[in-house]
């Protein structure tokens, strides 16, 4: 063989092995945890019909190995962190615990509560409320009558709702309210008592149907009674879309743009909860992180990322249909 074939040959393996080694180091990009909702426990003292993250354990960490996740999510890239669950509320020391130390050690961006506020103590807010940026409640309906056919209601949760605005206005806390469209309350105009509320950010969810959590008889919740179509989704949309404050999230786009962490600080799949990955704690976020797919597009088409800390609280807006908030850059 002529010496320069030889060469040629060999300059050519070597071209090939460093594109090889490019690829392999630059072609899978890092996923970064940006925002997590972390469910630190199942049980909760309402009986939502269509709830998709039911009390099938009664399980919960201890508060070192919880903290121990957090700062593994935080030093793999979380800005947002958010609690939920189940209803936080039921261990308030130890929620009031890792929301402190989430913002005064890890100095996480923002930190979040979903809760169905009837737990909620002023004297919680007092001790705890300058480490928390957003307060999101729950509130499916202005009618108790159609909160209580959902599982949410007691007579009171309007009254509640403006108490709890009332203390988020007073200790700088974002208010937030969560809806999730079903069947009880498709038909419902919330225009006016939202918009008397003044929020922040109003998330309407169209109601979800997750494998192994409320698909059918065989589970704690049955959704199928709630279901309503894409059609009458849009038709809600509709007659709230003049609101600032509205977010609206249909089934497509929310099933996979959310990054869930369960009680045993294990990544979910958003559509199906019999997928799991092993917990952060053994494994770590990288590894754990590829049992899951998480659509980062989905995750900005739906505001992702939005004006999420209490430093950018700003209630002139509020008077103004909700107010409302431009995305921030991605």
């Amino acid at each position: 063989m002529p010496i320069a074939l030889t060469y040629l040959i060999a300059y050519i393996i070597l071209l090939m092995c460093a594109i090889v080694c490019v690829v392999r180091r630059h072609g899978t990009k890092k996923v970064v945890p940006l925002s997590v909702n972390y469910h630190f426990t199942r049980r909760c003292n309402k009986e939502c019909g269509f709830c998709f993250h039911t009390a099938k354990t009664s399980f919960i960490l201890s508060e070192p190995a919880a903290k121990r996740g957090l700062s593994l999510l935080k030093r793999a890239g979380m800005r947002k962190l958010n609690f939920a669950g189940g209803e936080p509320f039921l261990y308030p020391k130890f929620l009031g615990s890792l929301v402190q130390y989430g913002k005064e050690v890890l100095d996480i961006e923002s930190i979040s509560i979903v809760t169905n506020g009837s737990l909620v103590r002023e004297d919680w807010l007092r001790r705890y409320g300058s480490y928390l940026d957003i307060m999101a409640v729950s509130c499916d309906s202005f009618n108790e009558d159609a909160n209580i056919r959902i599982g949410r209601g007691s007579g009171d949760n309007v009254a509640q709702l403006f108490k709890l605005r009332d203390w988020c206005r007073q200790y700088g806390i974002k208010f937030k309210l969560n809806t999730v469209v079903c069947r009880d309350n498709v038909d419902e105009n919330m225009s006016a008592r939202v918009a008397e509320l003044e929020p922040f950010r109003w998330k309407c969810f169209q109601v979800l149907k997750v494998e192994g959590e409320n698909d059918s008889d065989k589970t704690l919740r049955d959704v199928r009674r709630f279901e309503i179509s894409d059609d009458e989704f849009a038709a809600f949309c509709g007659k709230h879309r003049h609101l600032k404050c509205f977010v609206p999230e249909s089934n497509r786009v929310m099933a996979h743009s959310y990054l869930l962490l369960d009680e045993y600080m294990r990544f979910l799949r958003g559509d199906n909860k019999n997928t799991t990955s092993k917990t952060i704690l053994d494994i770590g976020i990288e590894r754990a992180l590829e049992a899951v797919y998480w659509d980062k597009e989905s995750f900005q088409e739906r505001g992702g990322v939005y004006d999420w800390t209490r430093h950018q609280l700003d209630t002139s807006d509020c008077g103004r249909e909700c107010g409302g908030e431009k995305n921030l850059e991605w």
